[in-house]
């Protein structure tokens, strides 16, 4: 498993460097996960926190801030 400070470093590439968004998408998917979705990546979620969990998902391109805008309206 790689470092979580490895994970985010690749989830804030993928926001485009944008801490902002990065931090609003790891919020609401973790509350997304708190709430009883199932996590996107091979993870247990009673072992990892949630908003960890949220930043491997934007990590591997599960997902991504437009895509996950549109579901959460």
């Amino acid at each position: 498993m790689q470092r979580i400070e490895e994970i985010t470093a690749k989830a804030l590439e993928k926001m485009g460097n944008d801490r902002y968004r990065l931090a609003l998408v790891v919020a609401q998917r973790a509350e997304q996960l708190a709430n009883g979705a199932a996590p996107l990546v091979s993870l247990d979620k009673n072992k990892i926190k949630f908003a960890d969990i949220a930043l491997f998902e934007i990590a591997e391109d599960k997902i991504t801030l437009e895509g996950f805008i549109e579901s959460t309206r």
